[in-house]
């Protein structure tokens, strides 16, 4: 393993002390590192990654500066589209680092979601021409290939990427936060399915609380045909629930979503609010932090969530941060009649021991597909 804090100081030696990106799990450690050491102004936690890539255009437009972005290898989605048109060679040229968490790397056991990702992530770098090199765990090693990789992009003006293998980098935790919230995230989503009606259409976002939701189904001895996991493409669970509710407009369709995912892609709730949906409830669990990759920050708890909501058009928009508060609100869903917003304040972390579902994707799917079916 090499220590985040050599990584980043031989990256500032080159001249590289900008930051900014997306918090990965395989990258917890180094970006725990950059938040507690690094200030603001040199690191910024983007919403997505390619806002990550233009906010790190902007830093070189305005400093002839290079800046690093992380993120794990799924944002290369989000990120290719300014890669190609704003800082490829062919239009702006912009040099900058990409480091890259390898989830799903060929011959690592993982997750289901990453593992087309993780086969494809180098022959996507080569493919849009960006040159990469995995990162090595020997100080001695690592300390050489950012000395090429900084001349590499000093003398070419192109993008360079190190990927990043489970176990780089060595153990960093964040400092404690003094938030004190009355509720866990779990206990919040136990209490807001006892509500849940009994024909109710349940998409939830990628991370831990997808796995919440699966362990407290089973504690319940109930069926998972109900919740449609989406155990991958954050950001994206309520398009998916937005789908669903547009065709099925006799069933109540929640959609449980979390801060980060809801920041990562926030023009969605001007696509969900105004359709009027009087079937649509939109329930954020927000703890402030990148939760399922190492608590990072996020801004969520510095934005009145429930005015921008109103804003973008929701007709019925609540804040709640209490067990009592959350009943009350959930009493009264049932004579909602047009599209309804709930932030959930919540503390931030999970149990220990909090497992993983015990079914797959494609199992989830069959079964959710068969329950929608059933009017």
């Amino acid at each position: 393993m090499i220590r985040s804090d050599f990584f980043i100081s031989a990256l500032v030696a080159k001249g590289i002390d900008f930051f900014t990106g997306v918090p990965d799990s395989l990258l917890k450690y180094l970006c725990a590192y950059i938040a507690s050491n690094l200030p603001d102004e040199k690191n910024c936690i983007a919403a997505n990654e390619g806002n990550a890539i233009a906010i790190a255009a902007g830093y070189y437009l305005a400093t002839r500066k290079i800046a690093a972005v992380y993120m794990q290898n799924s944002g290369l989605g989000n990120a290719i589209n300014p890669l190609l048109s704003l800082t490829d060679p062919a239009v702006y040229n912009i040099p900058l680092m990409l480091i890259i968490g390898w989830r799903g790397e060929p011959g690592v056991k993982d997750e289901p979601q990453h593992i087309t990702q993780g086969e494809l992530t180098i022959s996507l770098l080569e493919t849009i021409g960006i040159k990469q090199e995995v990162l090595s765990t020997d100080e001695s090693i690592a300390i050489k290939q950012i000395a090429n990789a900084a001349e590499y992009m000093k003398n070419t003006g192109k993008a360079f990427a190190f990927i990043i293998r489970k176990n780089t980098f060595d153990y960093y935790s964040l400092p404690h936060d003094n938030m004190s919230f009355s509720m866990t995230r779990e206990r919040a989503l136990e209490i807001v399915m006892n509500y849940l009606e009994p024909s109710a259409i349940v998409v939830s976002t990628t991370g831990m609380l997808s796995r919440e939701l699966f362990e407290l189904r089973e504690a319940k001895g109930q069926d998972h045909n109900q919740d449609f996991l989406t155990v991958g493409s954050m950001g994206h669970a309520s398009q998916i629930a937005l789908g669903i509710a547009l065709q099925k407009k006799n069933r109540i369709v929640y959609c449980f979503d979390g801060d980060g995912a809801l920041i990562m892609h926030a023009g969605s709730l001007a696509i969900i609010a105004q359709k009027q949906l009087s079937n649509f409830r939109h329930i954020i669990f927000n703890n402030g932090a990148h939760d399922s990759v190492g608590g990072q920050p996020t801004v969520a708890l510095q934005i009145d969530l429930p005015s921008v909501a109103k804003a973008f058009g929701y007709k019925h928009v609540f804040s709640v941060s209490t067990e009592k508060e959350l009943n009350d609100i959930c009493e009264r869903l049932i004579n909602l009649s047009s599209t309804v917003f709930i932030e959930i304040k919540v503390n931030k972390g999970a149990r220990a021991d909090l497992g993983r579902p015990t079914i797959s994707p494609v199992q989830n799917k069959r079964a959710f597909m068969e329950f929608i079916e059933n009017e």
